[in-house]
């Protein structure tokens, strides 16, 4: 059965981009009728991005924890195919990439929609990390060894074991919260999106210090506070459908807020290496998976974790 406090989440998540809509139609009615304002048609092409991946969030919450489990697989299958297009590697390590998609994907996510916590939290960074060097080795080519079986790994930790950590929270046990789980994911990326969009709005409005110039030009220092504190503002006035007290959800949003600044400025820097604006071009307006998961990403495994440890000790 389908939590209350969900329903009324993602209601209040559609009104907003209803609004949004209207706001972003009589934008470009007014400047930019023949489409020729590029900032007004990258604005719409974002919220209707927004409007399928909001309405592919709420039929996975929906049918449950095996549609949010399958949900978050295709989304770290994608997200791994883009990372791996521009990372290093030749013909030997075709059975690590085969290994990567077809044998530790699938099974981080079996481990997790069976609960087994013991073997999920540790698969990627123990077994894979010295699975995967090991099959490369065998085939026999040095040429930049380290560095292929290295963005390997690191594709796998970010695509695969970082966002597995958002379907994971599914199965937190929390008293007096059972059967509401998936209302922390909602509120996870909820919570993050809302801060990445608010840092970018504020940053627009009185953004004057860049906090890496170098890596995300859009980024400054007054977006960064504006967008972060209005984030914790509205998740901490949301305490009341989460486990957590006020000063808790204060706390915890404060935190993943500031991950997701960290994980956005990282994922940046890489595609700054590899000399790209965006990951991938599947979703219009939004660039690729890796493009809209990168603030979760690097969210996820704390937001887990601190809960898990705050529920475990009290």
């Amino acid at each position: 059965m389908t939590s209350p406090h969900l329903l009324w989440l993602l209601a209040g998540v559609g009104t907003i981009l209803v609004l949004a809509s209207i706001v972003g139609e009589i934008l470009r009615a007014r400047l930019s009728p023949a489409g020729q304002n590029p900032v007004i048609e990258n604005l719409n092409a974002r919220i209707n991005a927004w409007w399928v991946m909001v309405i592919c969030l709420a039929l996975a919450f929906i049918a449950g924890k095996p549609g949010v489990v399958l949900l978050f697989a295709l989304c770290s299958f994608a997200a791994l195919r883009e990372f791996l297009t521009l990372t290093t590697h030749n013909r030997a390590d075709h059975w690590s990439l085969v290994a990567c998609f077809f044998l530790i994907l699938p099974l981080q996510y079996a481990f997790l929609a069976t609960d087994w916590y013991g073997m999920y939290s540790i698969f990627i960074p123990v077994y894979a990390f010295l699975l995967l060097p090991v099959i490369s080795s065998l085939r026999g080519s040095t040429k930049d060894f380290l560095i292929r079986v290295s963005e390997t790994q690191w594709a796998l930790m970010i695509c695969v074991y970082c966002a597995s950590h958002v379907p994971a929270l599914l199965y937190l046990q929390i008293p007096g919260f059972e059967g509401r789980n998936v209302i922390l994911i909602a509120y996870l990326i909820f919570v993050v999106q809302l801060s990445d969009v608010m840092q970018y709005v504020w940053g627009k409005l009185i953004g004057r210090t860049k906090v890496a110039p170098t890596l995300s030009p859009s980024k400054t220092w007054e977006g960064l506070v504006g967008g972060t504190l209005t984030a914790t503002g509205v998740g901490t006035a949301l305490y009341w459908m989460t486990p957590f007290s006020p000063l808790e959800a204060a706390g915890m949003c404060l935190l993943i807020t500031l991950m997701g600044f960290f994980g956005g400025l990282v994922m940046s820097a890489i595609k700054r290496d590899r000399g790209i604006k965006d990951w991938g071009h599947l979703i219009a307006g939004h660039g690729g998976f890796l493009d809209r998961l990168d603030s979760v990403i690097f969210a996820a495994p704390i937001f887990f974790h601190v809960t898990r440890w705050v529920w475990s000790t009290t």
